[in-house]
């Protein structure tokens, strides 16, 4: 059925949409067969073709099959800064018919062995930089070898752009189980024929741990296409568009918004290392990028650039994103500075990303969207599981084809992760939040995240946006603090913008204009900066924890 104009689903776009069942190397392999010499990467002026692209892949995939023993079904480990060797590796690991185990570069020595024993990985896929991190685990025999990426290997003419870590140039390997990147393609194997189909595993993201060790979530061939496929079209990405890779391709935001959906399309994918906003305000004007998926904090960081003003931002047609409400008045500022709404979605890692968007046409602020093709969301009481009336405040549930198949050998916490409504399987996404009469979903809070002052329930996200429109305000983060009297209370943790003399006084004083009173912060802290997360996140839990403690 194609809907009305009128209506807020996206016009011209279908409600159901039906994917390729196929494995996702394929559309890889599609795209190089239609478009070989059209660029799919761009990294500081290297540019890399859909046939190059493909050619570089197959040859590692032979590599990993012929001298690692790669087999069906087997984990790699992959962990690199975002590059053009990161698309290059992930691809090949599905074309070696194995599974992508990607490993957010932050992680130690330690966190890698977990993900390494918990996955059952042999083989990593690592940047330079990184590789010291392995050498216990390889010492030890956790894992069997690691495969080692040189950034500099794929700069272009504009590389004194480029961080120092990628310019570093390529250095000898110091570790006997170490094996060169660049040996390993230059080999020129060929893989064997492809048996890997669209309900193997594809890819086995680890969440971020923050209630407990990192769980690996099973996602296939078949939820990950899904998830890339329908992303592509509900961005209308088509071939030769360009797009902007700022969030990291470790997490399944930048795994599958942009890497995936730009090589599904055909389209080329302007590769940022690291988050930089001078460097993202000189690739979108010198590249004419038109599509760009970000985080709130990276749009906030961007518009408060003193160098914004100097470059054309005119190509830019979508500026989307997610992972946190896009306060209010930060949206209002990119509104005035490119014309754009920015388009706000919602998804987790068992969801391979998005299940939630915005339509074009009609995006409404610091709101989740409308539930994309195929997907079946309700708003549930967590206590009774009955879903709750419009507007009224639940948890929100999810049934769709990206959902994961559960927790990798860990079947009790895979049993909690979901409820059976009306005979389908529904996964517990642990936020609340409510569903208005058009269908709009609203994000409110995390389930275990609500401040309970003196029997008033206050959601931390609804006070942060609201303290994002004080001009002084550059970042903050509500946490619940300990109270004689009420039990608990509102605390904010406020990054000043630079040369502010904001006081708290004055800041409490202003925030009781602004919201109801049981809302009001009563405690202030000044910091310089707040933690986040590889991903741009505020680390929202460590400082309540720390609070609390």
């Amino acid at each position: 059925m194609i809907s009305m104009p009128d209506h807020p689903w996206p016009p011209g776009l279908p409600r159901q949409l039906i994917a390729p069942d196929t494995s996702l190397y394929d559309n890889l392999a599609v795209a190089a067969l239609r478009y070989p010499a059209q660029p799919a990467l761009e990294f500081f002026g290297c540019r890399i073709s859909f046939g190059e692209l493909k050619s570089a892949v197959d040859a590692l995939a032979g590599y990993l099959q012929q001298h690692c023993a790669v087999a069906r079904g087997d984990r790699v480990l992959l962990q690199m800064q975002n590059c053009p060797q990161f698309v290059i590796a992930y691809y090949a690991v599905l074309r070696a018919d194995a599974v992508v185990v990607p490993v957010n570069p932050m992680l130690l020595t330690d966190e890698l062995a977990h993900i390494a024993d918990d996955s059952g990985a042999r083989i990593a896929l690592v940047a330079q930089e990184l590789a010291p991190r392995l050498h216990a685990l390889l010492d030890a025999g956790r894992l069997e070898r690691a495969i080692v990426a040189c950034y500099a290997d794929c700069l272009g003419e504009h590389a004194e752009e480029a961080p120092d870590f990628v310019r570093q140039p390529r250095m000898p390997l110091d570790h006997p189980r170490l094996q060169s990147w660049v040996e390993a393609l230059a080999a020129g194997c060929m893989p064997a024929a492809p048996l890997a189909g669209a309900d193997d595993l594809a890819c086995l993201p680890y969440t971020s741990g923050t209630t407990g060790h990192p769980k690996g979530c099973m996602h296939t061939h078949r939820s990950t296409m899904f998830a890339a496929v329908a992303g592509a079209c509900w961005a209308g990405v088509v071939p030769g568009q360009v797009n902007l890779l700022s969030l990291p391709l470790f997490h399944v935001t930048g795994m599958q918004v942009s890497m995936n959906a730009s090589l599904y399309a055909g389209a080329m994918l302007v590769i940022m290392p690291r988050w930089d906003r001078d460097l993202a305000a000189r690739l979108i004007a010198r590249h004419r990028v038109t599509s760009w998926a970000s985080i709130p904090t990276m749009m906030i960081d961007f518009l408060a650039s003193p160098a914004l003003e100097t470059h054309d931002l005119s190509s830019l047609r979508r500026v989307s994103g997610g992972g946190a409400a896009m306060p209010a008045a930060v949206a209002q500022r990119l509104l005035e500075r490119t014309g754009l709404s920015y388009v706000e979605g919602y998804g987790l890692t068992e969801t391979i990303a998005t299940t939630h968007a915005n339509p074009m046409h009609r995006p409404r602020q610091q709101c989740l969207g409308l539930p994309i093709f195929n997907v079946d969301s309700r708003v549930i009481d967590p206590d009774t599981l009955q879903e709750v009336a419009t507007r009224s405040v639940g948890e929100i549930v999810i049934h769709g084809p990206q959902v994961f198949l559960g927790y990798w050998r860990d079947e009790a916490k895979t049993r909690a992760a979901f409820v059976d409504i009306e005979g389908r399987r529904f996964l517990r996404t642990g936020d609340l939040g409510y569903r208005d009469e058009d269908g709009y979903f609203f994000f409110t809070d995390r389930l275990k995240r609500m401040i309970n002052a003196s029997g008033y329930k206050v959601w931390p996200a609804e006070v942060e946006a609201i303290m994002y429109r004080h001009p002084d305000v550059r970042d903050c983060c509500i946490v619940g603090t300990g109270d004689a009297y009420r039990g608990e209370t509102v605390k904010a943790i406020v990054v000043r913008r630079p040369g502010s003399r904001l006081e708290a006084d004055g800041l409490i004083d202003w925030a009781r204009a602004q919201m109801a009173a049981y809302k009001v912060p009563r405690v202030v802290d000044f910091v310089d900066e707040l933690p986040k997360s590889a991903t741009g996140k505020v680390m929202w839990r460590q400082l309540q924890d720390a609070e609390r403690q």
